[in-house]
């Protein structure tokens, strides 16, 4: 059984995007399993039902005003450096509305909705590919996994716009008496529940560099002191997870091929930039590309 694991990563996800792409349009992957958590879960019922242009087109277009109903921060570019400042504004008025959080992410679920018909749904949910997003059950203290063999269209939509909301800078959403939030808060890489499923073979995209290549710089501000500590503790789980899904796989004779960014793409995944993005979903492509040629090169020599 053949699993596609893509991680966390925000805006990132455009790379992954692109090394998808190869895998499954160059390489002829036949996956039976496409498992993501935050903009990983955006990416894998497309991916799934081979709707790569579709969703390449999404990734390449999209801004910040495409995900934020209430964008809490404002972007500030000083010597071709962005860095976020506090949208005192927007934050205000999203405490008097009563919100639990510093921004709102609804754009970002209507983009999920317009994105996938309930005719494109239910065609996948019938065929045997299973599509799971993960979210973080805050209440229970918990990640769970949502199949989409097990909900309704309206409750994947939901659950895949649950698994990309990256509080408290988005929504914080209520759902059967929880408190749900991004996935990448409880797993990062899902490798270990790709084995769970029945996977032997794993094609996993980590959208992080294998070895630390970042010394961040100074907290100008709380927000860019926030950011820079969820960051930290998003690289410790998904340092933690891939552990796990190594030792996993080695004691359930599983393969697991990884695809890590070869740089450092962006310090603040909550950044949407077309013209970046549209380049990472390249850097992705051409990357896979490259990895693979390397690999089948090995093996002839071998």
């Amino acid at each position: 059984m053949k699993a596609l694991v893509i991680s966390g990563g925000g805006s990132k996800g455009a790379f992954a995007g692109g090394v998808a792409q190869y895998l499954i349009e160059q390489k002829k992957k036949d996956y039976d399993l496409f498992i993501g958590t935050s903009t990983g879960s955006l990416l894998v019922s497309h991916l799934a039902s081979q709707r790569v242009n579709e969703i390449k087109e999404i990734y390449t277009s999209v801004t910040q005003s495409s995900i934020f109903s209430h964008c809490p921060f404002k972007i500030k570019n000083k010597r071709g450096v962005e860095t976020i400042g506090i949208h005192h504004f927007n934050i205000i008025k999203n405490f008097i509305k009563g919100s639990k959080t510093f921004g709102e992410s609804y754009n970002l679920k209507t983009l999920i909705e317009n994105a996938t018909s309930i005719e494109e749904f239910n065609k996948l949910k019938q065929s045997p590919i299973d599509v799971v997003v993960t979210v973080s059950n805050l209440s229970l203290n918990q990640v769970e996994y949502k199949s989409i063999k097990d909900c309704s269209y309206e409750e994947f939509i939901e659950w895949t716009w649950i698994s990309c909301n990256y509080t408290p800078f988005m929504t914080l959403v209520k759902k059967n008496g929880c408190e749900y939030a991004d996935g990448g808060l409880g797993s990062m890489v899902p490798i270990e529940e790709a084995i769970k499923r029945g996977a032997t073979e794993i094609d996993a995209i980590i959208l992080q560099t294998e070895v630390s290549q970042l010394n961040r710089m100074p907290s100008l501000n709380p927000f860019s002191l926030l950011t820079n500590m969820f960051n930290f503790m998003l690289d410790r789980i998904e340092s933690q997870n891939i552990r796990i899904g190594k030792f996993v796989a080695n004691n359930n004779d599983a393969i697991i091929n990884f695809y890590y960014t070869p740089t450092v793409l962006t310090t603040n995944s909550l950044i949407f930039d077309k013209v970046k993005m549209t380049k990472w979903w390249q850097s992705g492509f051409d990357f896979a590309k490259k990895t693979n040629e390397k690999s089948s090169q090995l093996e002839i020599l071998e």
